[in-house]
């Protein structure tokens, strides 16, 4: 071959080549407009049945050179890549997208702001149990400059024999309490229903891992105004989180917080398994202040203070640890409270590293 026939044919092929990327682009754009088109109809965003026929009518119609499972390989790659490209737009329009809103969202609590930048304290009993005990712990908290308080009012337990919580008289006594001491609230509803009442009593609504997946409690929640401190499930991937964010804040409610409060795994050597690798993932892939729970992530003592420093250094907005006056007689999670002089030492322990 002579070196000007050469220089025609590949002067040929980057002709072809610019063809192909100009009806790349244009599948691309159409595969764009199905993508919106699924999402209006909620319709999943993949479908074998559809990408079967495509490749069945493909190798129908191919007459080399390439062999079937060539043509089959290539055009699996261009489907990989539109519905990549379909997914990645979706992102692009989620409220709770870093790509929709590039400024962090802000909650401000009292004098307390979360998401600011300086990370902040939460503690408080799991179980509201009685006004002495919800009293000692706020008194504490106030002493070591913690602004606010949680408490579990209402307890979604594995087992229907276990304390359920007070429930209203519960959220009664979190609201007497914090008013006293100045504290700021949040708790824990399991019921659509009680949304409005619990804007009464407390600052913060929160939805439990349990929950996290409960559509009508997370719409509920979107249609009042009260900030939402949204817990990751037991088993949710990421995106599964982050879109049980998208009811709420889709519904107009925009104070919305994540917490990461660790995933179930084979793992045994903690209660669940702190995935701290979420907190940078959702800190640069949404504007809403993530925060960590140490307490039911670990289900132990005596790793809480390194586990939060570790959640800290990750970039967490905040630390939600567990604290009653006598461990040893809660009616929830005795074994992973701290007790007050317990969580005066792993506060300063926290505090020794800079970064709270």
């Amino acid at each position: 071959m002579s070196q000007g026939r050469l220089e025609q044919l590949r002067s040929e092929l980057d002709s072809v080549n610019l063809q192909l990327l100009e009806l790349l682009s244009e599948r691309a754009r159409i595969a764009q407009e199905i993508g919106q088109e699924k999402e209006k109809q909620g319709v999943p965003d993949f479908d074998p049945v559809r990408e079967k026929k495509m490749l069945d009518t493909l190798v129908e119609f191919n007459q080399g050179p390439f062999d079937n499972e060539t043509v089959r390989h290539l055009f699996k790659q261009i489907f990989q890549a539109s519905l990549k490209l379909q997914q990645v737009d979706h992102k692009k329009h989620l409220l709770v997208s870093r790509k929709k809103k590039q400024e962090d969202t802000l909650i401000q609590l009292g004098n307390t702001i979360i998401g600011s930048g300086t990370p902040v304290m939460i503690a408080g009993p799991c179980s509201v149990e009685s006004y002495e005990q919800v009293r000692q712990v706020a008194a504490a908290l106030k002493e070591a400059g913690i602004t606010v308080m949680r408490g579990g009012a209402f307890k979604p337990r594995t087992s229907p024999y276990d304390f359920q919580g007070l429930g209203v008289e519960g959220l009664k006594i979190l609201k007497e309490v914090a008013s006293e001491f100045g504290l700021k609230t949040i708790s824990e509803i399991v019921d659509p229903t009680h949304i409005e009442l619990a804007c009464e009593y407390i600052d913060v609504i929160q939805i439990g891992a349990r929950n996290m997946q409960n559509f009508e409690l997370l719409k509920a929640a979107g249609d009042v105004q009260t900030p939402v401190l949204l817990k990751r499930g037991l088993a949710a991937t990421i995106d599964e989180f982050v879109h049980a964010a998208e009811y709420i804040v889709s519904r107009g409610n925009t104070q919305v917080m994540l917490i990461e409060r660790g995933i179930r795994t084979y793992e045994k050597a903690t209660r669940n398994t702190l995935d701290i690798s979420a907190v940078p993932i959702l800190k640069q892939e949404t504007h809403l202040p993530v925060l960590v729970d140490v307490t039911h992530s670990t289900g132990r003592k005596d790793i809480l203070a390194p586990c939060a420093r570790a959640a800290l250094a990750a970039g967490a907005d905040g630390v939600m640890v567990e604290v009653h006056p006598d461990p040893a007689t809660a009616l929830s999670d005795a074994a992973q409270q701290l007790n007050i002089p317990e969580f005066h030492d792993f506060l300063a322990n926290v505090k020794k590293s800079g970064l709270l």
